[in-house]
Parts: structure tokens; sequence; C-alpha cells
């Protein structure tokens, strides 16, 4: 064997040696080179409890239903940006997990007058301050972090989606009401038209009762167009189009203590901002590591820290570990933002569920009172303009009461799309 090769291989060899006897966080050759260990950077993934929490969440949408048809429709459409970003920080984290292995590249130098010396370097970090594993929990928490942006963004379209189909069904729900009334008006106007004629009313009556008509149309419209507008937009963000799909859809009440999507972002996030701190502090402490010129036999054992050492070392390590005490402020403080988005959308819930009940009881009495007051006008004890007015008291209360359905139905939802519950774990 040639004096180079020989001094390549013993380089070589020196280097797995250094790497399989050296302990601590940045060294991994132990368990590559043993069978039963796994390894590293994969016993991370496979213990991800944000991963596994999202993958265990089921959603609160019946199969089957108007909801379930709209959810399914437009996460056909949907073009998952953020699944770009999560494959992107699965292959960094694929990266990472060899980050303990020798890297080989390039190494280009200017000599004398212009002469170009180029090498290949076969270089092992024995020892880092625990800068490679940090490296690693960051990109594990990197990938965790893309994985609940997914679901966050996952969620939030089909929040979107059904807050548009809501929409959409409220419009053709006070439509439908009002179409309702209006056949009534246009009867009381005829009736008011007859009178003027036979000189038992005046025209003053026959206006008013022509403006009331014209209300109830304009409701009537408007609730169309809200309607068109609202299908308009869900379509445009539906593989297929919707217009067919009727009725409030079905969907339970979360349960459990399920923590909050915002939340699982912010403990990611914590971890992320801890290993880049961790990283940054690696660079201020001693490290070994080892090389060995493939191209020229040599080899050279280097020990230093990356950053070097000077007056202001000490103010960079505290601000360092200030960043790692802020990862764990912002974590409190997305708790308590996602503490009281829930409280608050609870809250308006039970009391626009009770609103919609206390709504739906005076519909019902103001139907009462308008039949009481039809028969009393065909007795002759009452005139018309008392009966439109009961008339229109009941189309009032029955549309104000279609609204507050509508709306406890739109926060159920956000309250199940703020714990990431309206899309199950396993179809994200």
């Amino acid at each position: 064997m040639r004096p180079a090769s020989r001094t390549i291989w013993m380089s070589c060899a020196v280097l797995v040696l250094l790497s399989g006897c050296m302990g601590g966080g940045d060294t991994a050759a132990r368990g590559a080179s043993d069978p039963a260990a796994p390894a590293l950077g994969q016993a991370e993934a496979s213990k991800s409890t944000v991963i596994a929490d999202l993958l265990r969440r089921r959603s609160v949408i019946a199969p089957g239903s108007a909801y379930a048809k709209v959810a399914g429709a437009v996460l056909e459409a949907n073009s998952r940006a953020a699944e770009a970003d999560l494959r992107a920080a699965k292959l960094r984290a694929v990266a990472a997990e060899k980050n303990w292995l020798p890297t080989i590249g390039p190494s280009v130098s200017l000599t004398s007058l212009g002469d170009l010396v180029s090498s290949i370097i076969l270089d092992q970090v024995i020892w880092q301050g625990g800068k490679k594993k940090a490296e690693r929990a960051f990109a594990a928490a990197d990938v965790e972090h893309a994985a609940v942006v997914l679901a966050e963004d996952t969620n939030a379209r089909v929040l979107s989606a059904l807050s548009l189909y809501l929409a959409a069904e409220q419009g053709r729900a006070e439509a439908a009401v009002a179409a309702t009334g209006l056949e009534q008006m246009k009867h009381f106007e005829w009736v008011m038209e007859q009178r003027v004629s036979g000189g038992v009313s005046d025209l003053s009556e026959l206006s008013v009762m022509r403006q009331k008509r014209a209300e109830v149309e304009a409701t009537m419209n408007a609730g169309a167009e809200a309607a068109a507008t609202a299908l308009a937009e869900l379509n445009a963000m539906s593989v297929r189009p919707l217009q067919d799909v009727r009725g409030l859809g079905k969907a339970s009440v979360p349960g459990g203590e399920q923590k909050a999507i915002g939340v699982l972002k912010a403990e990611a996030n914590k971890t992320r901002l801890v290993a880049q701190a961790k990283i940054e502090r690696a660079g201020y402490l001693p490290g070994v590591s080892a090389q060995a010129d493939l191209s020229n036999g040599g080899g050279a054992l280097n020990v230093g820290a990356e950053n070097g050492l000077g007056f202001g070392t000490g103010a960079r390590l505290k601000a360092i570990k200030a960043a790692e005490e802020g990862a764990e402020a912002k974590l409190g403080q997305a708790r308590e933002k996602s503490a009281r988005s829930l409280a608050g959308l609870r809250q308006e819930l039970a009391a626009t569920e009770r609103q919609a009940a206390e709504q739906a009881t005076l519909a019902a009495q103001a139907r009462r009172n308008y039949e009481i007051f039809r028969q009393q006008y065909d007795g002759g004890q009452r005139n018309v303009l008392d009966v439109v007015n009961t008339f229109e008291t009941w189309l009032d209360a029955e549309t104000k009461r279609v609204a507050l359905t509508h709306r406890a139905a739109l926060t159920h939802l956000k309250i199940a799309a703020e714990l990431g519950l309206l899309v199950d774990g396993s179809r994200i």
C-alpha cells in the first residue's frame, strides 16, 4: 500500500474510532453501529407527542351530514400549501438525523500567484457542546411545527367553507320566511285596494300597506342575494357545486380536554426556539473535530470555539438564556390566549342557544297572536292594518330565530376549529 493511501485509511480509521469512543450529545456512531439501537432522530420522531396528539383527533362532524359533504368537497380541492412546508421540514429532519456522520466536501484555497489548490476534506465532529443534538431537536420540532400548521390550515379551510355554507343556508331560510310573508302581504294589499275602491279605507292606508309589502319583498331579495353570494364563494373553493346541499349539518359537542391547535403550535415553536438557543450557545463552547485530507493524505485534530471568545461573550450567552426564557413566556401567552378565546366562544354559544330558544317561543306566540287577529278580522272585529301589524311581528320574530339558530351553529363550529376537531387527524 502506498504511503499516501496508508495515511488516508489511517485517518479514516482514527475518525471512526474517535467517533465511536467519544460520549456526549454529538456522538451517535455507537448507536448506528449497533443493529439493535435505533437511528438518531427516528426515536425522537416516533415519540412526538404533538404529532401523536394530532393523529388521535377525530372530527365532530357527523359522516354523511351536510357539513360532511361540504367539508369533503373543499378538502378535495385543497391546494394544501402548508403540506409543502411540512414535506420540506420532514426532509430537513431526515438530513439532521445524519448530522453526526463525517462530512465530505471541497476545500478551495488560493496560494501564491493565483495557484488554485483543491482538496477533499473528511471532517468528523467529535464534540461540539451539544450542537449536533440541538440541531436534531430543532429539525424534529420543525416537523412538529409544520404538522400543526398544516392541521391548523386544514381546519381553518373547512371552517371558512362551513361559514359560507351557513351564510347561504341562513340567506335561503330568511328568503323563504319572507317569501311566505310576501304572499300574505300581497293578499292584504289586494284587500286594501278593494276597501279603497269601495270607499271604506283611504289612500293613506293603501300607501302604508304597499310600503309594508315592499319591505317584505326587499327582505326576501336580500336573503336570496346573500345566499347566492355565499354559494358562489363556496363553489369557488370546492371541487364540485354545492347548491343542492341543504339543511343544518350535525356536529357533536367537542369533549375531553383537547389542547387547542394554537397551544400545540406554541409548544412546537418553543422547542424550536430552545433548540436554536442551544445551537447558538454551542458556538461559544470549546469543540473538538478531526479532519483528513483525502487528496494529500494529511490529517489534523482541531480544538476551538466556532464563534471564538471575546469580551462580549458573557453578554451573548445571557441573551441566549433570555431567549430560552422568552420561549416559555410565549407558550404561556399562547395558552392564555387560547383559554380566553375558548371561554368566550363557549359563553357566546350558550347565550346564543338560549336566545334562539327564547326567540322560537316568541315566534310561536307571535304566530298565535296573528291567527287570533285574523279570526277577529274575519268576524269584523279588527281592521286590515291591525292584522298586518301582528303578521309583521311574526315575520320579524321568525327571521330573528333563523339568524340566531345559524349563529349558534357557526359558533359551535368555531369551537371545534379552535380545538382542531373539524377534520380527522388521519385525513390531514
